[in-house]
């Protein structure tokens, strides 16, 4: 099947390299406009652009979808993906293609449809997350359901949530694709998963559950904070231990990253 790809982060990766290597011509790559560097001189590509480069498939990298309608329907793909884009689709770009596109979002859907569904689905406790393919529609994430399975979160992070969700999403895309058969997603009990914000990273620690929830939702790609011994320290691992919440891996402000009983011995 010819096909457009749309992503941005690491975790569009593994289903871009899946469908290249079950034989889909991937017709144009579609990610997010380089990131200018915080520090120093020059810009970063996305890794999906990265990825897609080795593969040596062409990449566009618009600051609007929108600014991409003609380039897609040229590209004479039947079928779009999208992993992560990070910009919603206008209905101009979704009716470019003859079988439109479909989304592979990682959560159970209706339950966290929106921008930061790992990291919701680990701060609320849920037992369970998964992988969703959908039909991308202009509701976010409303669309008809084509695949879904889950599997357990446990003490992961989110890292090692976004991984275990690509992965699945790679196996699911190749059941999916050719004739996918939708069924309607209904909206009872659906919840929304909004970006996560700077008050979403400071650590409570008189609830310890909700401290060790907070750390492996931002972990390893935001990073939750709290204050000890006069310091601010970002925690990037934990540990619940009889009820209490033990840090292990810690950063204090304009530090590397060291062992919490590193940065003890510090303090002392």
């Amino acid at each position: 099947m010819r096909i457009v790809f749309l992503g941005s982060p690491a975790d569009a990766v593994p289903p871009l390299r899946a469908l290249v290597a079950d034989g889909h011509d991937v017709a144009l790559v579609v990610t997010q406009p380089d990131r200018r560097r915080s520090r120093g001189a020059g810009t970063d590509p996305t890794p999906l652009k990265r990825a897609a480069l080795e593969l040596g498939l062409p990449v566009v990298t618009p600051a609007k979808a929108r600014e991409i309608v003609e380039e897609v329907r040229a590209t004479g793909a039947e079928m779009g993906v999208v992993v992560a884009f990070g910009q919603l689709l206008p209905v101009s770009l979704l009716e470019a293609l003859p079988h439109g596109f479909v989304n592979l979002h990682f959560s159970l859907l209706p339950r966290w449809r929106g921008a930061a569904p790992v990291e919701r689905a680990i701060l609320a406790g849920d037992e369970q997350t998964g992988v969703t393919i959908h039909r991308t529609v202009e509701e976010l994430d409303a669309g008809p359901i084509a695949a879904q399975e889950a599997f357990v979160v446990g003490d992961l992070d989110a890292g090692g949530v976004y991984e275990r969700a690509a992965e699945l999403a790679a196996r699911q895309l190749e059941e999916v694709l050719g004739e996918p058969v939708f069924t309607p997603q209904p909206d009872d009990g659906a919840t929304y998963a909004e970006k996560v914000t700077p008050a979403d990273r400071e650590l409570d620690l008189s609830d310890p559950l909700d401290a060790w929830r907070r750390v492996r939702a931002l972990s390893p790609h935001i990073g939750a904070w709290t204050t000890m011994y006069g310091r601010r320290l970002t925690v990037w691992r934990a540990r619940l231990e009889d009820g209490a919440f033990v840090p292990e891996l810690v950063q204090p402000e304009g530090r590397r990253q060291m062992t919490y009983d590193e940065f003890l011995r510090g303090v002392r």
